[in-house]
């Protein structure tokens, strides 16, 4: 049965997601893969998503998608039990995704149990399209990916950072010009998260 936990900004839910976890943190190996910051040269010290997660225990593997197989992908995940996918660029996370073999790859280990956490980026990964966030993210930062079809593991698609902060008044209007799309939206603020356990899903907010 399929479990994932979808948050605009993971830092401030990520508690929530005790109740489908296997067992306690501390005793979880959880992968972090932060590749879709790469085109904003995030270099700072903290890491508050990052740091959250060790705070609550688990035990952090960093992978990183590019330039890799889904072979090796598929040995550096064979014992992982969370699979968390932070935020940045949309479109060169789907790229870097593609061209591993880490799209198939993820349903295959969310299929056998493992957990997906994805924050901003790396929820609207797993809905069925990206394009919602073209006028978010730059398209350009991902020049070989021929299509915006996200990975599927989810029938919606996830509108990160709604209603708050800096990006307030263009996610407003990006969502305004998707809400009515073939594809439920579904707007999360920084302070939300959606919980899938199977086939049913809910609002979760800090």
């Amino acid at each position: 049965m399929k479990k994932l936990f979808l948050a605009s900004y993971s830092n401030l839910v990520i508690d929530k997601i005790i109740e489908i976890l296997p067992s306690a943190p501390n005793t979880l190996k959880l992968a972090f893969i932060p590749t879709a910051r790469d085109p904003y040269s995030i270099t700072a010290k903290i890491d508050p998503e990052k740091d959250k997660l060790v705070s609550m225990g688990f035990n952090i593997k960093v992978v990183d998608l590019k330039n890799k197989s889904k072979e090796q992908l598929g040995k550096e995940l064979s014992d992982i039990d969370v699979i968390f996918v932070a935020g940045g660029n949309t479109f060169y996370l789907l790229e870097k995704s593609l061209e591993s073999g880490f799209d198939s790859l993820l349903k295959e280990l969310v299929g056998k149990g493992v957990v997906y956490v994805g924050a901003s980026a790396g929820a609207v990964l797993v809905g069925p399209d990206i394009r919602i966030v073209e006028d978010l993210d730059d398209s350009k930062d991902a020049p070989n990916l021929s299509t915006t079809k996200g990975i599927g593991l989810v029938d919606f698609i996830i509108l990160p950072h709604f209603g708050e902060g800096p990006l307030k008044k263009k996610v407003d209007e990006v969502y305004k010009k998707w809400k009515h799309s073939a594809n439920k939206v579904i707007p999360l603020t920084n302070k939300q998260a959606i919980i899938v356990n199977g086939d049913t899903y809910k609002i979760v907010e800090a």
